[in-house]
């Protein structure tokens, strides 16, 4: 890719998506080479449950499911949720069977795939819009059907190797991660000659970014709390290098989305963007190959979440002084709902990274607790932002404020 053609800074967020993703396959693709030559671990699972978790980013923030673009509904953040589910326990729950995510990937890539290249070579009014339009639109002609085509190669080699590694899988995966990134690269030119053509354009996500990210993160955190109840009693298997990869995932996403992170909002730029790829990547790797970042990953993922709680917690106890000057009491209301729940999130994250850094502090079925309350305020958290932009907007068109 060459650097001078994309604008890294201001990355739409489906060619995020389609790098990260595409970056993972080619990844998991070199890896499983070394892993079947020289006999390194391989988890599978791990792998089987990115996709998944890719699905469902793609789904819930965009609107695009394995089977083609629906509309903005409930149902459609339903699914997208129901995705990530999957994804997440077939990652980090190493007793699932394999073949049950063989099986879901055939149904995904495959089959999705399958029905959306038979879309694209039905649809010749869409394939003669693409070379009329010429420049940056006509390389589509060709990269979305290929796209379509690696994802029924990808499906069907998960499905015969049973879910596992196999050399079968190589080429697929090595395939599909180049082709995904190729389209990414063709996409950002679209979008930057032709903006309202994106996913993101207004009224065509199902939800906007900072809220669905939260939603995301928050069923991940409540999911992986409730799992890791059982797992701290001995009656499941865990897989802690999964985790540490789907989390990273989400900082990726966050960081070359929207430039925030785990300490913060910064501008986006190409840093940002950089930041977000780095991420992918170890978390990709981590996702695939148990325990060989986790050295890493512990430490980075504890001192991170510890210092991100406690500067939530400066920043919340400066913003309580600006309460007063709220419109009206519905308004300050909200706004200490908005900072009490902030406060409470630091508080939480400080825990989390505290038992990453020193294990055995908070105790394992304690930290699932703190893991799943920390998810659920995160889903309020969301739900409070909703009002107050629902407020900011009345209080803009000189509407009185709803009660809160």
């Amino acid at each position: 890719m060459d650097r001078g053609s994309l604008n890294w800074g201001e990355l739409p967020l489906e060619v995020v998506l389609l790098f990260i993703s595409g970056m993972s396959a080619l990844i998991a693709g070199v890896l499983l080479i070394a892993a079947l030559a020289a006999g390194m671990p391989y988890y599978g699972g791990g792998l089987a449950g990115l996709v998944l978790f890719f699905f469902a980013l793609q789904t819930t923030l965009l609107g695009k499911t394995p089977f083609g673009d629906l509309p903005p509904s409930g149902a459609l953040l339903a699914a997208g949720i129901l995705m990530a589910a999957a994804g997440i326990v077939i990652a980090i729950i190493p007793s699932v069977p394999p073949l049950f995510s063989a099986w879901l990937l055939l149904i995904f890539l495959a089959a999705g795939g399958a029905v959306l290249l038979v879309q694209s070579l039905l649809s010749p009014s869409k394939i003669r819009l693409w070379r009329s339009l010429g420049g940056a639109v006509k390389p589509l002609v060709v990269w979305a059907p290929a796209v379509y085509l690696s994802s029924v190669a990808a499906g069907s080699a998960f499905y015969a190797v049973g879910g596992g590694p196999g050399w079968l899988l190589v080429p697929a995966l090595l395939f599909q991660g180049a082709a995904v990134l190729n389209l990414g690269r063709i996409l950002a030119g679209v979008y930057r000659v032709y903006p309202a053509s994106g996913p993101e354009a207004p009224g065509r996500a199902p939800i906007p970014f900072g809220q669905g990210m939260l939603l995301m993160t928050g069923a991940f955190m409540v999911l992986l709390g409730l799992l890791l109840i059982p797992v701290s009693l001995g009656l499941l298997p865990f897989a802690p290098s999964a985790q540490l990869g789907l989390l990273m995932v989400i900082f990726a996403v966050q960081a070359a989305a929207s430039g925030n992170t785990p300490l913060g909002p910064f501008p986006r730029s190409a840093a940002t963007a950089f930041a977000g790829l780095a991420f992918g990547a170890l978390g990709a790797v981590s996702c695939v190959i148990p325990g060989l970042l986790d050295g890493i990953l512990v430490p980075l993922v504890g001192v991170l979440n510890i210092a991100g709680g406690l500067l939530t917690l400066a920043k919340t106890a400066l913003a309580f002084k600006g309460v007063r000057g709220a419109p009206g009491p519905d308004g300050a209301r909200l706004l200490r709902k908005l900072y009490g729940t902030q406060a409470l999130l630091g508080i939480l994250s400080v825990m989390f990274g505290s038992s990453m850094l020193f294990p055995g502090i908070i105790p394992a079925l304690v930290t699932g607790v703190v893991l799943a309350a920390n998810g659920g305020v995160l889903v309020w958290l969301m739900i409070l932002l909703g009002r107050v932009e629902a407020m900011a907007a009345q209080a803009e068109a000189g509407a009185p404020p709803e009660g809160v």
